[in-house]
């Protein structure tokens, strides 16, 4: 059994300066800007042809994991499942950049911080739901982040390997 000492006195300093870093962004706080803008044309078909080869790099995953039989193993299997949700959400999220910024069918306006109106043209209402259903991608997204998680995970677990590479 393995026990660490702490000295308290050697972490004190440290917290100390990242719990001041911490209150000043609280306090001065500038946009994030989170979501990426694609300057028209070349940054949306970049933007594009990346879903497009990470889909294909998830196959290739897939494929490789089923033709050595890896999915035998636990941590393996997993991590096909989380591949499997990348391809969905990556499929997800090339459709909704398709419909919002490519067709120009759809008119999408900003009503409140919760609430859009989407107009579509006469005959086409139900585009107006497909896109709404593809601006709901964290259902794919977080359960593929979380049978990654769970899948290296069980790998650790079964090797004991520790992120130095050394065995415990």
């Amino acid at each position: 059994m393995c026990s660490r000492r702490f000295a308290l006195g050697r972490l004190t300093v440290p917290i100390l300066k990242v719990g001041a870093i911490f209150f000043l962004q609280l306090i001065f706080t500038l946009p994030a800007m989170a979501t990426q803008g694609h300057g028209q044309p070349e940054g949306l078909y970049a933007h594009q042809m990346a879903h497009l080869f990470f889909i294909f790099s998830m196959g290739v995953l897939i494929y490789w994991l089923q033709s050595l039989e890896l999915t035998a193993i636990p941590g393996w299997r997993l991590i096909q499942f989380a591949a499997l949700f990348f391809i969905l959400w990556n499929v997800n999220a090339y459709a909704a950049h398709y419909l919002e910024e490519q067709l120009d069918l759809l008119a999408i306006s900003r009503k409140g911080p919760w609430l859009i109106e989407i107009q579509a043209p006469d005959g086409l209402g139900w585009l107006a739901y497909v896109y709404y259903v593809t601006k709901l991608d964290h259902l794919f997204c977080v359960p593929a982040l979380i049978f990654m998680y769970l899948g290296l995970k069980r790998l650790q677990n079964e090797y004991g390997t520790t992120a130095g590479g050394s065995s415990s």
